[in-house]
């Protein structure tokens, strides 16, 4: 059994622990970020759309023009918050230019009008595929089959001059693009659709057996596969598909170039939702490279689980692999140096770091800085590319000559006016963000300070549910080897409300169940779960 009589000397060791670990890491932090708001006139808000760019301009495609999506089927994602429009933005100049899609033929009209589309450029093309929508064709909403390849140069010049620019659309169907909510990436000449699902009908929370219903079909793959195409005529060569229906089943995620500690380009999807059994983010990674995938479960992530603008910056001569989160929402937030667990999966304004070190292992950090408020989701990190970067487009550290460098821009997303608003949601709690950011990397880190999340690294993999709750909930926890534990529970005020210590549990997954009783009112506890080896702490919310 292990001896807690001690207790409050251990936890104060820990706590100093977990202090001098931080310091220690803020002396050697990589880099700061910092944004910088800017504004151009005119400029519309919008979140989840696909881009391209040009001569350092922008070409903004698809996305909706409102925010979070409502509950009720017969407004969720209605033609209203359609972007019918083709977007051309240049920061440098800080004008904008607009085009209908009405001179498009319809099959292209209706698919580069919709959500949550995967891209990607290869030169002077972008790569669309599948997004979700309500189609006029169909007379109902859909994920489209189809890739459609766009030139973004003689596009951007066309809008701004004002000619036609139809002859610069081609499009294919493919039942294999049917997908929203993935990521299309690049490894190499090859391409990888990861996740997503395909979704047919009005969204429904309620379920696809009532009301209006849906059809909803996670990919659960990574589908390989490379594009042919000669300026004429576009094709595509299936190569592999990957199926894993417990490790792929996520989307609305982060899949993120990298360089891999082999030196190699790889793609982590970070995150991503939904899980099987309950209605919360994943919590862990998959890493994805020519030769296949493997699922990282050593690494927990609690900040930044949904679709969000993000950064990807390697360093060659430390081996270091950094991945930047600007805001959206997240299971977790950190709250005065507690990870906060709300299951309600809350908007955020969290900016963190994720870094995987030269012998592969992944840790977390909060930076210093925030976003200004409730805002990221469905956003995107537009890079400079003058900016020295790989052949992937993650940014080439090593080769920062400045201490302060502007990497690129964040545009749009969702701002929120709540945390939660999702089971309040009129259409008026949240809007689509016009904000654009500048994004500096300073590589004078004298005074820099990130703050490791010591669970992102631990094992006890501590999960709360529900959370909030009502005065019952259940706890989750791993034991990389059998050993006594201790759970204790204190109120805000720090009063100790439950003590247990349970002897010779067995390695593995565990399970503690509380009901609490002649609570005096609800409020805010925490709850501490202590092995020989790593102690862990999360915030409780019970409601009356």
């Amino acid at each position: 059994m292990i001896n807690f009589i001690n207790h409050t000397k251990r936890s104060l060791t820990l706590l100093l622990l977990i202090i001098i670990e931080s310091t220690s890491f803020a002396q050697t932090t990589p880099f700061s970020v910092a944004i910088v708001p800017m504004e151009i006139e005119e400029l519309g808000g919008l979140q989840a759309f696909a881009w391209g760019q040009a001569n350092g301009k922008w070409l903004i495609v698809g996305g909706r023009l409102d925010g979070l999506h409502r509950r009720q089927p017969w407004a969720a994602f209605d033609e209203v918050g359609h972007n019918t429009n083709l977007l051309v933005v240049d920061p440098l100049t800080k004008e904008k230019w607009a085009a209908p899609l009405s001179s498009l033929p319809i099959g292209i009209q209706e698919q580069l009008s919709a959500t949550n589309l995967e891209f990607q450029q290869n030169g002077d093309f972008l790569y669309v595929v599948g997004g979700y929508g309500y189609s006029a064709t169909e007379l109902d909403h859909t994920t489209y089959p189809n890739l459609c390849a766009i030139h973004v140069p003689n596009t951007i010049e066309a809008i701004i001059s004002g000619n036609p620019f139809d002859a610069n659309f081609r499009q294919i169907e493919d039942p294999l693009m049917q997908v929203t909510g993935g990521y299309l990436n690049k490894v190499y000449d090859t391409y990888y659709l990861i996740g997503g699902q395909k979704f047919i009908g009005r969204y429904n929370p309620m379920g696809p057996d009532f009301g209006p219903g849906f059809i909803q079909e996670y990919t659960n793959a990574i589908r390989k596969f490379k594009i042919i195409d000669d300026g004429v005529t576009l094709t595509i060569e299936h190569l592999e598909e990957i199926i894993d229906t417990v490790n792929l089943h996520r989307r609305d995620y982060n899949a993120v170039e990298q360089i891999m500690p082999s030196g190699e380009e790889g793609i982590t999807a970070f995150s991503g939702v939904f899980k099987y059994d309950v209605d919360l983010p994943f919590l862990n990674s998959v890493d994805i490279d020519s030769t296949g995938y493997v699922v990282n479960d050593e690494f927990t992530q609690y900040y930044n689980h949904y679709h969000c603008a993000r950064l990807p910056i390697y360093s060659v001569s430390n081996n270091a692999m950094h991945t930047v989160f600007f805001g959206g929402i997240a299971q977790y937030y950190d709250l005065d140096g507690v990870l906060v667990q709300d299951n309600n999966v809350p908007f955020v304004n969290t900016i963190a770091r994720v870094t995987r070190s030269a012998d592969g292992a992944m840790a977390e950090y909060k930076l210093p800085i925030e976003m200004p408020s409730l805002l990221g989701a469905g956003s995107e990190f537009i890079p400079i590319t003058s900016v020295p970067h790989f052949e992937n487009e993650v940014f080439d550290l090593d080769e920062f000559t400045e201490d302060s460098t502007l990497v690129g821009y964040i545009y749009g997303g969702i701002s929120s006016t709540a945390a939660n608003i999702f089971f309040t949601n009129t259409g008026v709690e949240s809007t689509a963000s016009s904000q654009i950011f500048e994004v500096y990397i300073i590589t004078d880190t004298t005074l820099a300070v990130d703050e490791l999340n010591p669970q992102s690294i631990g094992s006890l993999k501590l999960m709360v549910y529900p959370n909030p709750n009502y005065g019952k909930f259940t706890v989750d926890y791993y034991l990389n080897q059998s050993s006594d534990v201790k759970i204790t529970l204190h109120n805000a005020e720090g009063k100790e409300i439950e003590n247990r210590v349970f002897e010779n549990l067995p390695a593995g997954p565990n399970q503690y169940q509380k009901k609490i009783r002649g609570f005096a009112k609800s409020g805010i506890y925490f709850l501490t779960i202590e092995t020989p080896y790593e102690s862990a702490t999360q915030k409780i919310v019970i409601s009356d």
